[in-house]
């Protein structure tokens, strides 16, 4: 049994990136730009905003931080979007979710132009991922295809089951590995709260990617020997082992699991790191103008 150390990928990935960006600025280039709009002081939005400032700190990028409160109209919000379209200055930006409750997420979505949208949620993006064209892979599909590549784990023609079809995870890495592509050329089953006799699925597979967000869901029994495990969910439990008072726990029962497999990702450690790692590459293919000539 391999782990697959998301940790240590990511910051080998962060390296290469600012490897590149050197180079733009021994060329005396465009340094590449990285914007996020932030609205109210949710806690966690407030943490990973700040790793990402910290994360293009690191790989030198400039990034911008615009903060508004939580009372800003949904009308002000996409005009201060629009604005940031329309910065030529700007590469690439996104805003961070959730939003408070009286904003529809989608129509904000969709108001960031496709060529700036490095989170990859817009459907113009959506769009050209599943017909295979350039495209700005989202978060955690870009994270799980990079593990895959990077430790050399073969998809060709492997049976690979999905739990869970969230436009976020689920949909899009199902798409992705049944591609023309490396990682890709699998046989991809998505399964969700309606399949029935779920087990039948994961005890046949050679990939598991578990992104339902119910803690320890998957179990030894439910795979194969030799089975590669992807575990996508985070579920935040309290405990009085630690100094926060939390622990974070996956969608898979790992001490049981990890056991039967060949490869593994833990939680935290996993699939984690690597979304940060998505938003800078996609602001690097933004600046280059890589997806959107």
């Amino acid at each position: 049994m391999e782990i697959i150390d998301g940790k240590k990928l990511s910051q080998a990935l962060k390296a290469e990136i600012k490897t590149k960006v050197d180079a733009i600025k021994a060329r005396g280039e465009k340094i590449p730009h990285l914007a996020a709009i932030l609205v109210g002081h949710d806690g966690a939005s407030e943490t990973y905003v700040g790793h990402k400032e910290k994360a293009c700190a690191q790989v030198g990028f400039k990034s911008t931080l615009l903060r508004f409160e939580d009372d800003i109209s949904e009308a002000d919000l996409i005009k201060e979007i629009h604005a940031l379209n329309d910065n030529p200055d700007i590469d690439g930006f996104i805003v961070q979710l959730p939003l408070p409750k009286h904003f529809d997420e989608q129509k904000i979505i969709e108001a960031i132009a496709p060529e700036k949208d490095v989170d990859g949620f817009h459907p113009v993006n959506v769009g050209r991922m599943s017909l295979g064209m350039p495209a700005y892979i989202s978060a955690t599909p870009f994270g799980i295809m990079e593990m895959l590549k990077r430790y050399e784990i073969e998809t060709s023609g492997k049976h690979v089951v999905v739990l869970g079809r969230s436009n976020i995870v689920g949909r899009p890495i199902s798409l992705l590995l049944g591609q023309k592509s490396n990682p890709g050329n699998a046989t991809v089953t998505m399964c969700h709260s309606r399949t029935k006799n779920l087990e039948a699925f994961t005890r046949q597979a050679d990939i598991v990617i578990v992104a339902l967000g119910i803690a320890e869901f998957l179990k030894a029994d439910m795979i194969k020997e030799g089975a590669v495990v992807i575990d996508v969910g985070i579920t935040r439990i309290k405990s009085d082992k630690t100094k926060s008072g939390w622990k974070l726990l996956g969608d898979v029962a790992y001490d049981e699991v990890a056991p039967k497999c060949s490869y593994i990702t833990p939680v935290p450690g996993g699939v984690g790191p690597m979304t940060i790692v998505a938003l800078l590459n996609n602001t690097l293919d933004a600046a280059q103008k890589k997806v959107y000539k």
